[in-house]
């Protein structure tokens, strides 16, 4: 599936603007920019050398739209594998939409989402989870996404999975030469050495898999629910964390009647902050249903963050909270330590040693707890060798993966013919082409690159 049609779509975001960027892709793209291009130097686009910018002015016939600069880049090198220009103009919604006009009725079409990096990918410029690493990386908000986008997009875990792949393909062919020579009773595949890649193959799987659960919370974020009881503190830690008045903040218990919610960077990791209303026995309706949001803000949740008053401390909502949630990690503090004595204090700490002492509305302790919080999390060195996968299709596939993998190596272990193994072996090839985009669907290309922003 090659397009052979030649695009065009804004690249920059709609709106007014310094300058915008209207890019083209297509074979005809230099010759189409060129009919609407007049050179201040009288140079003709189509005799220019790839990666060059010249400058001069749109024109629609004799009426000139804008003075614009046109970068050139021809195929295969260029972002799309195909001949691309792309046109810096005026950052005016009124001139953007003339030049797109126009060049429509030279005979551009207007690009779908995502379009140019799918024609990256059907030219082989990048490999499909390379392409998804694109929107990763447009959609990134925090040091944590950028370096997970990034590191997937220059290809590392692509890499990884497409040697995987080869050696499991090598063997596969043996397997399949054996069965021509069903009658001869050879064998052409050793079986030891095909043990010892479907080991391999079976610790990288697994590690990858496990990886998803924090490289899911980078991407999107990390859920941290601020529970306990009314009045001690939930709102005025949540407004000491974002550095600004953000929940209201009063005596009166029960004054949180709804979650509210907000995030911040840690060490360039995203946290969303969760305020709830206080746990506690009540008749009142509307604070049933905020504590009844509670529980299910802490069901999402990836931390939790159990808040006391030191001053009448009861271990009754920790231990209930941890009893119930027997899956969370669960971050104490004692909040108001301003008020508290040594004997108070230390009290807390031998019963509790993992608390952190704060004063939310002095903003003590505060620094620490972002450090535990991060800590927590246990992100290692984003950035390094290590792989984290992020993207749900990927982990279901290497689930997929996991499975047929394990499938082959049980039957090479119980004994059974060539032909039966052959079959779960070409499952684990398919499921493992899945992520790479060496097995393919229009309609799993278009549910991808829907996702995408038009332009890009």
């Amino acid at each position: 599936m090659l397009y052979q049609d030649t695009i065009v779509a804004l690249a920059t975001p709609s709106g007014t603007g310094a300058i915008a960027v209207i890019r083209v892709s297509g074979e005809d793209a230099i010759t189409l920019a060129d009919s609407v291009f007049d050179s201040v130097r009288g140079k003709r686009l189509v005799h220019q050398k790839s990666h060059t910018i010249h400058l001069g002015h749109i024109k629609d016939g004799n009426l000139i739209l804008d003075e614009a600069l046109v970068s050139l880049f021809k195929a295969p090198h260029s972002y799309t594998g195909e001949n691309v220009v792309e046109i810096s103009c005026h950052g005016s919604p009124y001139i953007q939409q003339q030049i797109v006009q126009l060049l429509l009725r030279k005979g551009c079409r207007a690009a779908s989402a995502g379009e140019f990096t799918l024609r990256a990918f059907l030219q082989g410029k990048m490999d499909l989870s390379q392409a998804e690493a694109v929107a990763d990386l447009i959609a990134s908000d925090s040091t944590s996404a950028h370096e997970l986008a990034l590191n997937q997009m220059r290809g590392g875990f692509s890499n990884e999975i497409e040697d995987l792949r080869q050696e499991l393909l090598n063997f596969a062919s043996l397997i399949e030469l054996e069965l021509d020579f069903s009658q001869e009773d050879v064998e052409f595949a050793d079986r030891t050495q095909f043990e010892t890649l479907l080991n391999r193959m079976e610790r990288v799987l697994k590690r990858l898999i496990d990886s998803f659960a924090l490289g899911n919370v980078l991407k999107h974020g990390i859920p941290v629910a601020i529970v306990g009881e009314p009045n001690v503190g939930k709102s005025t830690l949540l407004n000491a964390l974002l550095n600004e008045e953000r929940a209201i903040v009063s005596d009166i218990a029960g004054t949180t009647r709804d979650t509210i919610e907000d995030q911040i960077s840690i060490k360039g990791v995203n946290f969303r902050f969760m305020d709830t209303a206080g746990i506690r026995e009540t008749e009142d309706a509307v604070e049933k249903i905020g504590i009844e949001r509670t529980f299910s803000k802490i069901a999402q949740a990836k931390l939790i963050i159990c808040l006391f008053e030191g001053k009448n401390y009861s271990p009754i909502t920790l231990a209930n909270i941890s009893k119930k949630f027997p899956d969370k990690s669960l971050l104490p503090i004692c909040n108001k330590v301003d008020v508290l004595n040594e004997n108070q204090i230390e009290t807390i700490k031998t019963e509790i040693p993992e608390v952190i002492f704060i004063s939310a509305k002095r903003g003590q302790g505060i620094e620490a707890l972002k450090k535990q919080l991060f800590e927590l999390v246990g992100t290692g060195n984003i950035s390094g060798d290590e792989t984290i996968v992020s993207n749900s299709r990927h982990y279901n596939a290497l689930l997929k993966a996991l499975e047929e993998v394990q499938k082959v190596k049980e039957g090479l272990e119980g004994g059974i013919t060539g032909d039966l193994m052959a079959i779960d072996i070409r499952q684990a090839l398919f499921h493992l082409g899945e992520i790479t985009g060496k097995v393919t669907t229009d309609d799993l290309l278009g549910n991808i690159f829907s996702n995408f922003c038009i332009g890009k």
